[in-house]
């Protein structure tokens, strides 16, 4: 029972990424372990099957069991004997007895992450016999795409991804069906070609930079790049996480390079980072810290390949561009020795070229390094004999010999077989034997840069009369056997070559830029995909088919799409300005020529309801309409004007209705606050006419606004904002008629869309789908501020740039820009319903907003606040008979929000007021005055920053509005302090500014100007230069005239405790 402990560890940091790929069941779940073996478990095979772990016996077994690299060959699932695996993990894992293994074993669960209960633990101890063999132990390379997976439980599931990272390498898993693998974002993505499925690999937080396999094709290893970067290994028959490392690189950048050895026993891992770190971990094993590291100084370049000797576990090499570095691994004493000879030109006299990647020889003892001029650099690897003494040194490599193989620069370099196999920029293949003579080449397939070959498991047939190798190059001319394989360039292309009859089948074409344009036809399951390389795709994603697309001349990146409301046409906005009209079921151009009237990048682009104007922006901050003439009984696209209408970045074009004219309205929003409607009935050639302009904030800018659907008997304008804020703006006067809190996942909301309803029956009850920086998320309207009513998840850890939905609002659609995948999300409502009601009603979504809830000390204070309020407005030392009352009147709203610790701008409370004010003139044509407890904690919810007081907002005026002082920090002269209160912003008046500094620094008495009695004229005698410094840093502004407290927390902004204040 040795490795008992190292399963639990296995198993729990395992788990986690299990989730993405099991369907719930309502049974309890047990846990059982097999000692030596890491047993996972039988996924569901129907909706209503139920989740089974696995009950292990440590003595006996019938069943078959998965046995771990480590332990066995991999592809080997036979059960190895008990005493050769002793033998060989000895050395590893050492008999766990005593005080310190016990406690190293409670380390380790602790660390790792589980989601099973005490419980399950008890459970699981290795005494039962196994009742089910495990998924994994039992899985056949086919078993994948033929498990059936029940009703998805997420608001929102992954389903398919387009495109995929060209930068990195595809592999061949298996040839029966075709079955590839790749990365795409931050998934790795199981493609069966023949099948057209895929299966995805979710668990990564960030985009994956590296991927490797093991010869069996059986393990698979993920790598990202970011903060919280993981390290998962996978089993590809079944697509489960069999093995996750957290904190590979605590301080680093993530993993730049990985490989993994022939048997898969370990796995070689480079950090991205400016001092490299390799690492070797023995993955298999219950450790949390890899077997052995190695600094590498920064004179070696950046290291961005690395492979493992394939016939020695113990040798690695890698390159950057300048330097190849070759390692020999001392299990023994966790050594890691490196040897890296410096190569210049003058080593051999000639150009060498920058490296690009490198193997080991098939027969030599001597390492290839492929260069950029089309040479291989042969090193010889000199082992000191094990009799030789210690004095001989380590292994070391040196440079015999510069050979130049071909004129093209070489991008990849491998083996196959007794093959040393070469692809370069010319999309050129070729074929050398060990003595690096040519033996066979492609060239004639005209393909882009070759990125990288992967070559089937399956050995090729041998030579028959019903097959058709063709002839090598020798002077024998025998036939050229040799394994089918794919082949990635890098216009992110795969190809698959069938060696028997030279047949290359063009298995995808992907853009190989940026994608930042999506949009979904109005009324069938198509969707257009644009990128940077000027490629438009149009895909049926029901039956996930490509359907046809256009390739633009060069120079010309797509930025933006839109299908007009009939479907017939698509709107492309391109990088350069560019505005092209299309047939929407060709893409052929449904005008004589494109419009080119803008000279940067169209970021948005808009059709009318009725299809008769075309609006567009630009990053120049332009508005221009195009109108739809009939002239000679056809109708044709028309210029009307264009207009600069806003300083900073247009955020949104809308169009709208009059809804007493059905004529179409036309509205934009931009980052400088200023929501713009125009005229269009007055506008004509050259001249946009500008119809109302209205601010939309103050502190926080505008990111985006929809038409709010007509829950209501009052339209609606839906606009998100930068402090994590909604807000509904009157769509005929532009007043603020409530203020919202918005979803909170780490940044603000940057598009949101309303979701299409299938049928007339489901009008009453909508959605919205959003995109923020990274996440892609679910929202049910109408909008309180309840936290339970949305949901998101990471879509594009590199940032969303634009986002779908289908017509039927079955399914959204993201862009992850230079990512250069989109990827379809199902939309399960009931999830997200489901959600919602365990959230509770009324006020219990709202408590767990505040510290301590309901029975807490802050609401507990609220409520004081609250009827002290209306003690107040009756007058604290009155005689008369107090009434009792639930409410307070509007005017004592202010006083409450800010002794409770949040300060609203006058513009603020001037929005709370008219919130309540206009609450029920809709439905009684009456303006309200007051409020009570359970609506005024709302409002304070929903209009108080999201994240409290912070500095972080304090010191960015400072930094605007003050200079350098001697101590190098950023601070504002007392003059011009009071200065920018009289002049700037809301400006204060004279009195009131002297009133308030009376307030802080504690002249006036409790209770101030509430009650006549208790008036002070301390105020009017302050005198500002005697109480405040000479110069003021926000720190002083904060502590010393503010009075607050600032807590710092670790990795966090610091906070403003919200103080207690005197009215």
């Amino acid at each position: 029972m040795r490795a008992s402990s190292g399963v639990y560890w296995i198993w729990h940091h395992s788990l986690l990424f299990i989730s993405f790929f099991l369907k719930k069941s309502g049974s309890e779940s047990k846990l059982s372990l097999q000692s030596e073996f890491l047993e996972t478990f039988e996924l569901p095979r129907s909706p209503g099957s139920q989740l089974e772990f696995l009950d292990l016996d440590v003595t006996t077994s019938g069943e078959p069991l998965i046995s771990f690299p480590e332990r066995q060959p991999s592809g080997e699932l036979d059960q190895r004997p008990q005493d050769e695996l002793e033998e060989e993990e000895g050395r590893d894992l050492e008999p766990e007895r005593g005080d310190l293994e016990q406690e190293k074993r409670e380390r380790r669960k602790e660390k790792s992450v589980s989601y099973i209960s005490k419980k399950s633990e008890k459970e699981s101890q290795p005494k039962a016999r196994i009742t089910k063999a495990s998924l994994v132990s039992t899985a056949t390379e086919d078993i994948l795409f033929q498990r059936r997976e029940s009703a998805n439980m997420y608001p929102l599931t992954m389903t398919w991804s387009f495109g995929w990272n060209s930068s990195l390498p595809v592999y061949y898993l298996r040839e029966n069906q075709r079955v590839l693998l790749y990365a795409s974002g931050h998934t790795g993505v199981i493609y069966n070609v023949l099948k057209n499925n895929q299966y995805h690999l979710q668990g990564h937080p960030n985009v994956i930079s590296c991927l490797c396999i093991s010869e069996d094709r059986r393990w698979v290893a993920t790598a990202d790049k970011g903060p919280d970067c993981l390290i998962i290994i996978w089993d590809s028959f079944t697509g489960i996480p069999v093995h996750t490392i957290f904190d590979s690189c605590p301080r680093d950048n993530g993993i730049r390079a990985m490989a993994m050895t022939r048997d898969a026993k370990y796995l070689a891992t480079i950090s991205d980072a400016e001092i490299q770190k390799v690492c070797i971990w023995k993955w298999t094993l219950a450790v949390e810290t890899p077997a052995c590291t190695l600094d590498l100084p920064k004179e070696y370049g950046f290291q961005n390949y690395l492979i493992f000797n394939p016939t020695n576990n113990k040798e690695l090499v890698s390159n950057s561009k300048t330097q190849v570095i070759y390692y020999t691994w001392y299990p023994e004493g966790g050594i890691l020795v490196h040897s890296a000879p410096l190569l210049t030109e003058k080593t051999f006299n000639k150009l060498v070229g920058k490296f690009s990647q490198s193997v080991f020889h098939l027969n030599l003892t001597q390492i290839l390094s492929a260069t950029m001029e089309g040479k291989l650099v042969v090193w010889d690897i000199y082992r000191p004999l094990p009799s030789a003494s210690s004095s001989m040194g380590f292994p070391h490599i040196k440079p015999c010999k510069l050979v130049h193989l071909q004129k093209e620069g070489i991008t990849v370099l491998t083996t196959v077989d007794s093959y040393i196999v070469t692809g370069d920029i010319r999309g050129n293949i070729k074929f050398y034997d060990h003595t690096l003579s040519i033996v066979n080449w492609y060239s004639h397939f005209k393909l882009s840069s070759i990125r990288s070959l992967s070559f089937s498991k399956t050995p090729a047939a041998p030579p028959a009369e019903n097959t058709n190798y063709p002839p090598d190059c020798t002077l024998k001319s025998d036939d050229f056997v040799v394994r089918n394989f794919i082949i990635g360039t890098s216009d992110a292309s795969v190809y698959h070559l069938t060696v028997d009859g030279t047949k290359l089948e063009k298995l995808f074409v992907e853009p190989r830029d940026a994608i930042c344009a999506i949009s979904c036809h109005p009324y069938q399951p198509l969707i257009a995909i644009g990128s940077f390389c000027g490629m438009i795709k149009v895909w049926d994603y029901e039956q996930k088919k490509y359907l046809f697309s256009r390739v633009f001349e060069k120079g010309l990146g797509v930025q933006s799409l839109t299908y007009n409301p009939e479907g017939a046409l698509l709107g492309a906005g391109f990088t350069e300005g560019t505005v092209y009209i299309l047939d929407a079921m060709s893409l052929e151009s449904a005008i004589s020529e494109p419009f080119r009237y803008s000279r940067s990048s169209v970021t948005h682009i808009s059709f009318s309801h009725d299809s008769q104007y075309m609006a567009t922006a630009d990053v120049s901050f332009t508005v221009a309409v195009y109108v739809v003439r009939v002239k000679h009984r056809r109708r044709v696209w028309e210029y009307l004007a264009r207009l600069r209408s806003h300083r900073k970045s247009i955020r949104s074009i809308l169009f709208g209705v009059h809804l007493d004219s059905n004529e179409p309205r036309l509205l934009s929003l931009g980052r400088d606050r200023l929501l713009i409607e125009y005229n269009l009935l007055k506008s004509y050639k050259d001249h946009l006419a500008v119809l109302d302009i209205h601010r939309t904030d103050q502190g926080s800018y505008p990111t985006c606004m929809v038409w709010y659907p007509p829950l209501t008997k009052e339209l609606f304008l839906l606009i998100c904002n930068s402090g994590y804020k909604v807000k509904l703006f009157n769509s005929t006067t532009k007043m603020c008629r409530k203020t919202l809190l918005g979803p909170v996942y780490g940044s603000p909301i940057e598009q949101i869309q309303i979701l299409p309803v299938k049928s007339t029956l489901e009008l009453q009850k909508r959605y919205v789908v959003f995109i923020n920086r990274d996440k892609v998320g679910l929202q049910i309207l109408p909008v309180d501020g309840n936290p339970h009513k949305t949901s998101a998840l990471i879509c594009h850890p590199n940032g969303v740039a634009g986002m779908a939905l289908s017509y039927d609002g079955c399914c959204a659609f993201t862009a992850g820009g230079q990512d250069r995948s989109v990827v379809q999300w199902e939309i399960n409502l009931s999830a997200l319903e489901a959600a919602v009601s365990l959230g509770g009603e009324d006020l219990t979504p709202f408590y767990g907003l505040v510290s301590g809830g309901r029975e807490g000390k802050f609401y507990r204070e609220l409520e004081d606040y609250f009827y002290y309020s209306q003690l107040r407005s009756q007058g604290i030392d009155t005689m008369e008979t107090r009434k009792v009352s639930e409410h307070i009147c509007l005017s004592e709203l202010p006083f409450v929000m800010r002794a409770i610790g949040f300060y609203p701008s006058e513009g603020e409370i001037e929005d709370m007021f008219n919130e309540i004010r206009f609450s029920e003139y809709v439905d009684t044509g009456k303006l309200t005055d007051k409020i009570n407890l359970p609506d005024f904690f709302k409002v304070y919810l929903n209009h108080r920053p999201p994240f409290g007081n912070t500095m972080s907002g304090i010191q960015q005026s400072f930094d605007i509005l003050g200079f350098t002082n001697s101590k190098g920090e950023k601070a504002i002269q007392r003059e011009d302090f009071l200065n920018l209160l009289h002049t700037k912003g809301e400006h204060m008046t004279e009195e009131e500014m002297t009133d308030c500094f009376a307030t802080l620094f504690g002249l006036n008495p409790e209770g101030w100007k509430s009650e006549p009695a208790a008036s002070s004229v301390k105020g009017s005698e302050i005198c500002l230069e005697e109480e405040l410094p000479d110069e003021i840093t926000a720190e002083i502004f904060t502590t010393e005239i503010l009075g607050l407290t600032i807590s710092q927390d670790s990795g966090q902004d610091p906070r403003i405790s919200e103080a207690e204040q005197s009215f």
